[in-house]
């Protein structure tokens, strides 16, 4: 589904908020693209098309209460435990000297 837009980065699963695209996606932040690809139904972790995407300059933050963040005219609410994921994207890109050292570079 993602054929030429480079290495993975980082994925998460969000729930849309707030429009008639209610259902799970999976928010996906390649070299290239910030993808939000829509799952099966019973199964959130199978991707069945890709919905929206956007550059990869493109800002997933600021996190709001929820948490929530906005891409395009769509909101995502996700899982607390994926805020560390937003902010490293979001660092990748806009603040790289935050980030840490790889820690197994190699792999």
């Amino acid at each position: 589904m993602l054929a030429d837009q480079g290495e993975l980065h980082y994925v998460f699963p969000a729930r849309s908020v707030g429009t008639t695209e209610s259902g799970h996606f999976l928010i996906v932040v390649t070299d290239a693209a910030i993808s939000v690809l829509a799952t099966r139904t019973l199964r959130s972790d199978r991707p069945v098309a890709v919905l929206a995407s956007f550059p990869r300059h493109t800002r997933l933050g600021p996190i709001q209460p929820g948490p929530i963040i906005e891409l395009g005219s769509m909101a995502f609410e996700f899982d607390e435990e994926y805020t560390a994921v937003v902010k490293a994207a979001d660092a990748e890109v806009f603040a790289p000297e935050t980030l840490p050292p790889d820690p197994l570079p190699d792999l």
